[in-house]
């Protein structure tokens, strides 16, 4: 059952978050950050600003409720979401797998309206879609990670392997990187990452994207060729465009060796996952040096919430 006395505990824990992140935020200039991550058991979301727009994603679990309780529920939370981070309901999105087409409510339209917007982030800007996939488009808890990418591509030659939507290479090209080739086996989100680029002005020919399972690409890879390498695998993939499937434990070593084979002598690997349980295993990737940076690229709103990993690996 709904307990509606419980909105309290939502609306007291998202005032004093809000406050202090919002601060946080204004000083370091950043419009699009994280306020909530499942912080209260009873209300499982993370709820993510992206400057005048909400974006909500309910967790899935078994929450005993039925239907129309569990949809009043949703109801009332967003109720509670907008009045705090002073939003009006119309620019608040919904992530539930479950939302029925048939609600005639005033949050209906949040889940099955198409919406893009332009979100910006340290000077460059970025499409994001807040309705129509898994994810935006936008990975916040990596902005520190991009902003260490940019500062070093100074006319560096740049690999982003499972790129996405290109955010890290439109760091790369305004860090001045001389060429960056960004591979994903998506063209929906290669289209996506040279629409990116165009938005920055980037010169998409000189910057290209190549649509090919990063696996079977590595193969075709000469020695020695980039200087900085972006390596941000999912942790399962066994997509049927796939010749085989990934498990980034089990085959993150064999993964990083061919990586590092196509990297100059000195130059960088940046690898990041996601799964929790993850165990690099040094001792059989072969680099001179690898520093866990984990620590170092959580932003100020994914602190002791974060699950993933990040390493510097130098050839």
């Amino acid at each position: 059952m709904f307990d509606p006395s419980k909105l309290q505990m939502l609306e007291n824990r998202l005032i004093k978050v809000f406050k202090h992140l919002r601060k946080t935020a204004r000083r370091q200039n950043i419009t699009c950050y994280r306020v909530y991550d499942d912080d209260i058991p009873e209300f499982p979301f993370s709820i993510d600003l992206y400057e005048d727009h909400v974006y909500v994603s309910e967790y899935q679990r078994q929450h005993g409720m039925e239907e129309e309780a569990h949809e009043t529920w949703l109801d009332s939370s967003l109720e509670v979401i907008a009045k705090v981070l002073e939003t009006p309901p119309g620019k608040i999105f919904v992530k539930q797998r479950q939302r029925k087409a048939s609600r005639q409510d005033q949050y209906e339209k949040l889940s099955f309206e198409s919406h893009e917007m332009i979100a910006h982030e340290a000077g460059l800007s970025f499409k994001v879609n807040l309705s129509d996939y898994l994810d935006t488009g936008l990975f916040l808890d990596h902005r520190i990670t991009r902003g260490m990418v940019r500062a070093e591509c100074a006319d560096k030659k740049v690999l982003n392997l499972f790129c996405y939507t290109g955010s890290f290479s439109v760091y790369a090209a305004a860090g001045g990187a001389s060429q960056i080739v960004s591979v994903d086996l998506s063209k929906t989100y290669l289209a996506w990452a040279e629409e990116n680029m165009k938005l920055n002005g980037f010169d998409t020919d000189k910057h290209i994207v190549v649509h090919a399972d990063v696996l079977q690409y590595l193969d075709t890879l000469p020695a020695n060729e980039f200087d900085i390498v972006v390596l941000d695998p999912p942790t399962f993939s066994n997509s049927k465009r796939m010749k085989e499937f990934l498990d980034i434990q089990r085959d993150h070593v064999t993964i990083l060796n061919k990586v590092l084979h196509a990297t100059k002598a000195g130059g960088t690997v940046y690898f990041s996952n996601n799964y929790r349980r993850f165990v690099l295993e040094a001792d059989q990737v072969n680099a001179s040096a690898i520093k866990d940076i984990t620590t170092q690229t959580i932003p100020f709103d994914f602190q002791q919430k974060l699950i993933r990993k990040c390493y510097k690996i130098t050839k």
